[in-house]
């Protein structure tokens, strides 16, 4: 399928999604997340499919914001919706996703760029990247779990730091506070992120799918994460990739996980 501002491409089991806005740093509009959303739900549901890598086109920028035009005149009411629709269509959805998702941050990650990367799985970013969620200069605050996600990952002190001073940071603080799992080069961010991918879908897909929830579950109101653990734990012992990975194991040879 052809999309206006993306572009996909599947390989040896990686489906890897570039945002090909280059004339806006690939900022997120609403076509864009439209796509996105579209592109992930097939890939869940796509057996070809075992990770997922999303990057921007160029070197500049990972995404430089959301498309600031379509908003601009919006009332209080069309901001909350605007806010609410994009949490369920992309952003949620990212992050439970049940198939692991890397973000490859190639340039700027700002605003509702870093909130995409943040709803990834796992964050890699080339050492000429800077990040930031600048929205208080506009006025209005991060609306696509920003506020949420960042404090997750950096703690509330950073995040308020961050957030109210709208400054952009550096992969090496980036990595240090722990926003990012690793640094690289350009040329070598894509290289790096399929290489992780490929040792991820090496191992049981359904195992990382019951971790992904296991480890999301501590972060949703009103959910016990042990108990989710202590439930997906369970679950683990019903798949053939259980029988599979414990049978390769005591017969020492490599397993072959199928997934089921």
């Amino acid at each position: 399928m052809n999309y206006a501002n993306l572009l996909t491409v599947v390989d040896n089991g990686i489906l890897t999604i570039t945002i090909n806005r280059p004339d806006r740093l690939n900022a997120l509009n609403k076509k864009t997340i439209e796509e996105l959303s579209i592109v992930l739900k097939n890939a869940e549901g796509d057996d070809e499919v075992k990770a997922i890598i999303i990057t921007g086109s160029g070197q500049k920028a990972f995404v430089a914001g959301a498309d600031i035009s379509e908003f601009a005149n919006y009332t209080a009411e069309q901001g909350k919706a605007l806010s609410a629709k994009g949490h369920v269509q992309l952003f949620d959805l990212v992050q439970n996703l049940a198939k692991p998702v890397i973000a490859a941050i190639n340039g700027f990650a700002l605003g509702g760029g870093l909130e995409l990367a943040m709803a990834c799985h796992i964050r890699i970013a080339s050492d000429n990247a800077k990040m930031g969620l600048p929205e208080v200069s506009l006025g209005v605050i991060p609306g696509y779990g920003g506020t949420q996600r960042l404090a997750q990952l950096v703690g509330k002190g950073k995040a308020f730091e961050m957030i109210m001073t709208a400054d952009m940071i550096t992969t090496e603080d980036a990595y240090k506070w722990g926003l990012i799992n690793h640094i690289t080069t350009q040329e070598n961010l894509l290289a790096k992120c399929t290489e992780m991918a490929t040792k991820i879908i090496s191992l049981s897909p359904s195992a990382i799918a019951s971790a992904i929830r296991a480890v999301n579950a501590n972060f949703q109101n009103g959910v016990n994460g042990f108990e989710v653990e202590i439930e997906e734990f369970g679950k683990c012992f019903a798949t053939q990739d259980f029988k599979e990975g414990t049978s390769a194991f005591l017969e020492k040879r490599k397993p072959g996980f199928t997934g089921k």
